[in-house]
């Protein structure tokens, strides 16, 4: 593992598939082999891509969540010239202790801890944090890496 102890949001954006204005997080604090922790503040900007209805569902949290999982895949992996595809292929014992995470204080917090997995996929164990460390979601994720989900093509009727 040959890569930096933290990064910004455009290193952070050179290493996942999400470009602006979906990759998320804005910092890598620290990571292992077995753990990454980063940090997102975009969850309280009124044009979040996220956002539905005027409020950010703490639901949204996977996908911070996922983030967070893709940018461990890569500082894992070997070097490479971009970022490998993936996708979220489950979630479970998901918690969502409140309703949206618009309102909770800036900065969040994404821990995950990966449980298991190889280097096409990986089981996460996952919190999302506000500023007071108070919990807004916590779960279990797996991510399989280096595929993308395969969309079958629109049927002519």
């Amino acid at each position: 593992m040959n890569a930096p102890a933290t990064l910004d949001h455009a290193g952070i954006a050179a290493r996942i598939p999400h470009r602006a204005p979906m990759c998320l997080l804005d910092r890598l604090l620290s990571w292992n082999a077995q753990e990454i922790v980063c940090v997102a503040s975009d969850h309280t900007d009124p044009a979040h891509p996220l956002r539905l209805a005027g409020m950010l569902s703490t639901a949204c949290a996977l996908e911070y969540v996922s983030q967070a999982m893709a940018l461990h895949g890569a500082l894992c992996a070997p070097a490479r010239d971009a970022p490998t595809p993936g996708f979220l292929a489950s979630a479970r014992g998901v918690q969502l202790h409140v309703r949206r995470l618009d309102d909770a204080p800036a900065p969040l917090r994404v821990r995950a801890q990966r449980l298991a997995g190889d280097a096409s996929q990986a089981l996460y164990a996952f919190e999302l944090r506000d500023a007071r460390e108070r919990v807004l979601a916590s779960g279990r994720a797996t991510a399989m890496f280096g595929t993308a989900l395969a969309v079958p093509p629109e049927r002519s009727p």
